[in-house]
């Protein structure tokens, strides 16, 4: 496979909001609704995925990345794994250290094995994980790391995550399953903003992450729909989000936030955004 090496490369993510330098993106060649999972593909079964429209947008919002300084690596897709521009959920970086996920739903098993490659070419040390959990359910911020409890990320990754991931704290984030990943119904933006759909989520929950200092911008279900927590942070306060989920925008602009409105819309219409077609390599 004819992936670009550097001389050198590292992996560094501490946050879900320092600046992006390099990231993985998978273009949606092969992008279809074959199997739903979620109700937004339910929705959209029968219209399915105009891949050429697909292509247009993911290439506007690879430009847009480019024009922001963000290295983008772009795994090769294949006509064999459908959902596999979300790469987001294929691994994640912790720290310094990357991990390769392994896959809960029998559709997208393999795609890890695309990472791979692209990991060993570059030299760049990684490891397996050996229980279920998808990086969509990860979510850090400096030493906490937050993780979705679903039927995609299992109890037992989290212990497996503790004893990986030693001088982090690993907090449990219980949600309703049927929104599919943590990051579909809660993000972090800074160190003092997060954008949550109070619907997915127990009050018990919704109070400990409000009590960790974020201000949580609440989603409506309208929104959420659309993807309106996936949003993509690149660094001093920048974040891609759709067009359409102008009440989100509006919120975070009146945080002090630059919204870069990509048109993503054919994109999220099977169940993920900006957040979900990116893997970050290197936050600095």
């Amino acid at each position: 496979m004819d992936f670009p090496v550097k001389e050198t490369s590292i992996t560094q993510c501490d946050t879900e909001y320092d600046t992006l330098r390099r990231v993985i993106l998978c273009p949606p060649k092969f992008m279809a609704i074959e199997e739903v999972i979620n109700d937004v593909q339910k929705k959209y079964e029968d219209e399915n995925i105009n891949v050429e429209l697909a292509m247009k947008q993911h290439k506007e919002f690879e430009r847009t990345l480019k024009e922001h300084g963000v290295e983008v690596i772009k795994l090769p897709a294949s006509e064999q794994f459908p959902e596999q521009v979300f790469t987001r959920d294929i691994g994640f970086t912790v720290g310094d250290e990357l991990f390769v996920s392994e896959m809960a739903s029998e559709i997208r098993q393999g795609e890890e094995e695309v990472l791979e490659d692209w990991l060993e070419e570059e030299e760049i040390p990684f490891q397996t994980t050996t229980d279920r959990v998808e990086g969509g359910d990860v979510i850090v911020d400096r030493q906490t790391v937050y993780v979705g409890i679903s039927s995609r990320t299992s109890e037992a990754a989290v212990r497996q995550l503790k004893h990986d991931l030693p001088d982090h704290e690993i907090v449990q984030v219980p949600f309703d399953e049927k929104y599919l990943h943590l990051d579909c119904v809660f993000n972090i933006l800074s160190p003092e903003v997060g954008l949550i759909f109070p619907k997915a989520l127990d009050q018990q929950t919704i109070d400990m992450l409000a009590d960790r200092k974020y201000k949580l911008i609440e989603v409506s279900e309208e929104e959420q729909f659309t993807m309106g927590t996936n949003v993509l942070s690149i660094g001093d306060k920048k974040v891609f989000s759709l067009p359409q989920n102008k009440n989100v925008n509006a919120a975070m602009r009146a945080h002090g936030f630059e919204v870069i409105e990509v048109d993503f819309s054919e994109i999220i219409k099977s169940g993920g955004s900006f957040r979900c077609c990116s893997m970050p390599v290197v936050r600095e």
